[in-house]
């Protein structure tokens, strides 16, 4: 069984036993949450899609580690104006260990 999710503002495919990189949440590592916003679960053959959200649908996931992805190099230039900036930037994260998916 697997579920589609929103968090962050982006959405994931998750299924039980897996682990994700989602934006930062504000819990302690070790702390088990539930998210509510599933957008559609499916398993097999059968999908069934919220509208937006399918109702009484959760998803089991435990917090794992926050950290930190690698640096994105941020570079501008315009040719012939002497111009060039250099700007660099690391976005929070917060993995998660999927545990349940319940419809």
């Amino acid at each position: 069984m697997y579920a589609v999710i929103k968090t962050g503002g982006k959405q994931y495919k998750v299924a039980a036993g897996e682990k994700i990189k989602v934006e930062q949440i504000a819990a302690e590592v070790g702390q088990e949450i539930v998210i509510d916003q599933v957008l559609a679960v499916g398993s097999g053959a059968e999908l069934k899609v919220g509208s937006p959200l399918v109702a009484g649908a959760t998803v089991k996931a435990t917090v794992v580690a926050h950290g930190r992805h690698d640096k994105v190099r941020i570079f501008k230039m315009r040719r012939r104006k002497h111009y060039q900036k250099r700007q660099g930037h690391r976005q929070n994260f917060t993995e998660l260990q999927i545990s349940a998916v319940n419809a």
